[in-house]
């Protein structure tokens, strides 16, 4: 079977304390970001696709896993699937009375959870940000945020892969003598600055902290602002995209340590 995933250590850590709805918010955030095979009940046809559908419980459900491995340990044999993210499976399903079976009886994270659960995830994916305008006096090391916050931040932004170089998290004041703390994006590409400010708010969301505010602000690094936020923020740094790898074909026998086996 295959190794522990981000999802299952999200389930045990919200299992281990039921009570706790910090927990529980990260596994559904793990769940929306995850990468999850869907089994189907036909091959696609175009950009049409049949999940199967069963009745468990009082509820009809569609099976994902987080691994192809998973999805081929409990059918046993060759099955077709899609491989889509939670989240958008989870808008697929909105309003449908469907139900997301993960991992059934195949892993730790294994768990059922219904459509009224569905639909609370996809209205919480969409919410979107609110766009204000105010000028800034000054920026300062941050401080007094929480720990759960500055790892939802590092994970989340883990997947947003090439989509800026940098960013910066700083305490700010401005000029109507607001405070607050600031996400600074620097070389973020301009039309992923949407997915990037979402993205900040549903780590904030999904953090559990109440009542609270991140902004989010975009700069070049040609820009007098981004040295600043350099010499007092908390930099992260998003990763750089995988580049595609060229293939050179290999003569069979010309590497030693790998010779041509007989058939």
């Amino acid at each position: 079977m295959s190794d522990e995933t981000p999802l299952d250590r999200a389930h045990a850590a919200m299992d281990a304390a039921p009570q706790d709805d910090a927990a529980r918010l990260r596994f559904y955030e793990r769940l929306a970001d995850a990468e999850l095979f869907l089994l189907l009940g036909k091959e696609a046809e175009d950009d049409k696709i049949a999940p199967e559908v069963f009745d468990l419980s009082d509820h009809r459900f569609v099976l994902v896993f987080d691994t192809e491995e998973r999805l081929a340990a409990f059918v046993g044999k060759p099955a077709p699937y899609a491989a889509l993210s939670g989240r958008i499976i989870a808008a697929m399903l909105d309003g449908q009375g469907i139900g997301l079976a993960v991992n059934l009886e195949i892993a730790p994270s294994s768990i059922l959870i219904p459509p009224e659960a569905v639909g609370w995830l996809t209205e919480t994916l969409t919410h979107a940000p609110d766009e204000v305008a105010a000028k800034v006096e000054s920026f300062e090391a941050p401080v007094g945020l929480p720990e759960v916050l500055l790892t939802a931040l590092d994970q989340k932004l883990a997947t947003a892969a090439g989509l800026a170089k940098s960013a910066y998290l700083v305490g700010v004041q401005y000029d109507n003598g607001a405070k607050g703390h600031l996400l600074g994006f620097v070389d973020a590409v301009e039309a992923a600055e949407g997915a990037l400010a979402k993205a900040v708010s549903e780590a904030l969301t999904f953090s559990g902290i109440e009542a609270g505010a991140l902004d989010v602000a975009f700069f070049a690094s040609s820009d007098q602002v981004a040295a600043q936020l350099a010499r007092v923020g908390l930099r992260f740094d998003l990763p750089e995209p995988e580049q595609p790898r060229e293939y050179t074909p290999v003569k069979p026998g010309s590497d030693p340590d790998n010779p041509p086996k007989l058939r």
